[in-house]
């Protein structure tokens, strides 16, 4: 698997092409084009606003500056995922003709959506400055290493429906239909505290929670993240990640017959 990981890493032109292509042509012969990528997040923003400050109230204020920080980084790994399914099978002519690593698909999939992020993320600092309590920079440095296990896991699960999508076409459909259920499983817009107690436990192991209470912490809070937290969203990544690949590379060796 090791020598697997080196042959990846050598194909990081490959991977910078793709992210590159998949920037340029995402809103290309769209009138607003890349202001897109602001747009959608402003617009979620609003109508959860709404429905969960007004229709549905909570405890918190600035509900606003909560939920964005929360939701940018769910749309990335929601994005990542849905598109990630898809990104090995509507891929069949590449994948039959030239040799690469299979690998490099999911990969830059997940990474350019992670770029995507990281633009949006110019809105997210934009309302916490203007419209929230500004930012305490003692604690922006625990962004990256939470932006990284993010990253880590939602490789980790792309790989693995990437790899199903090719022999189960269905699983593109199901994974659309459990991200519309994982996102009320996870706190972005309501904190833990509201979760009764019987069922905060289903909150607890997805390991995307831990995620999102981090940048909650960093962001709306202003205060360092949970390291116990973390470290299980951490371990789980690294599990999950092995896991996925050697899922992966075993389901590739027929990638061309099935496409």
């Amino acid at each position: 698997m090791r020598i697997h990981l080196k042959e990846i890493f050598d194909y990081q032109d490959m991977i910078y092409s793709l992210v590159r292509r998949d920037l340029r042509g995402k809103y290309k012969g769209s009138i607003l084009g890349f202001l897109w990528t602001f747009i959608n997040p402003l617009c979620q923003m609003i109508v959860y606003t709404i429905v969960f400050s007004v229709i549905v109230q909570t405890d918190l204020e600035q509900f606003y500056v909560y939920m964005i920080t929360g939701m940018v980084p769910w749309l990335f790994f929601d994005m990542s995922l849905r598109q990630g399914t898809g990104c090995v099978r509507y891929q069949g002519e590449m994948v039959k003709k030239i040799y690469f690593p299979r690998e490099v698909l999911p990969v830059a999939c997940v990474t350019s959506n992670f770029v995507n992020m990281l633009f949006c993320f110019l809105i997210v600092f934009f309302v916490c400055i203007v419209f929230g309590a500004g930012l305490h920079l003692a604690v922006l440095v625990w962004l990256p290493p939470v932006m990284l296990i993010e990253y880590l896991l939602t490789v980790g699960f792309v790989l693995l429906v990437s790899a199903g999508t090719v022999y189960l076409k269905d699983l593109e459909h199901i994974i659309t239909v459990i991200l519309m259920a994982w996102i009320y499983l996870t706190p972005i817009m309501y904190p833990l505290h509201m979760i009764p107690d019987r069922i905060l436990w289903i909150f607890q192991i997805n390991p995307i929670t831990p995620v999102i209470e981090a940048y909650h912490a960093i962001l709306y809070w202003k205060k360092a993240p949970d390291l116990s937290e973390l470290a299980y969203a951490f371990l789980f990544g690294i599990v999950l990640l092995v896991i996925s690949e050697v899922v992966f590379m075993k389901l590739s060796d027929n990638f061309a017959e099935e496409l």
